[in-house]
């Protein structure tokens, strides 16, 4: 089994209200293939809400406790991030995932690439919070971006 970010399924829980439909990963859903969750909404945070990003660091550096995550307006999100990733792990777990499909550039799922913390549109090397602690649990993150790459 699969575990995917909601929001490629057409699920409406990104930061601003909206999802970010992918439809290769919709079809996976359809053929019982996937299962869809949101990390920041399992970790409490309401949709929409404010856009984040990591601050000084990456997921794994969140994860150690070195950076934050912080919102457009200074609000500090960096528990209920970390809550989410956890939640994730649990339900990945549960299902015996092996493979994850996150969202790309995201402070959550973001794999290879997130963006930088000064809301720039800025992008820097590493991973999100939820991909950091799949990927330490042996978990094999992608994103829709790669989905070529996946043995499904």
């Amino acid at each position: 089994m699969i575990i995917v970010s909601s929001c490629l399924c057409g699920i409406n829980c990104r930061y601003d209200g909206s999802n970010n439909l992918d439809t290769q990963v919709l079809k996976l859903l359809k053929e019982g293939k996937v299962i869809p969750v949101c990390p920041e909404q399992l970790g409490g945070l309401a949709t929409p809400r404010e856009p984040c990003e990591i601050l000084n660091g990456n997921g794994l550096d969140v994860i150690d406790g070195k950076a934050t995550i912080i919102g457009t307006k200074n609000n500090d999100a960096t528990s209920s991030f970390l809550k989410g990733a956890y939640e994730t792990l649990k339900i990945a777990e549960e299902i015996g995932a092996t493979v994850a499909i996150l969202k790309a550039r995201s402070p959550s799922c973001g794999v290879s690439k997130i963006y930088d913390g000064t809301f720039s549109g800025t992008l820097r090397p590493g991973n999100g919070v939820t991909a950091e602690l799949l990927l330490s649990k042996g978990i094999k993150v992608f994103t829709e971006e790669d989905l070529d790459d996946i043995k499904l």
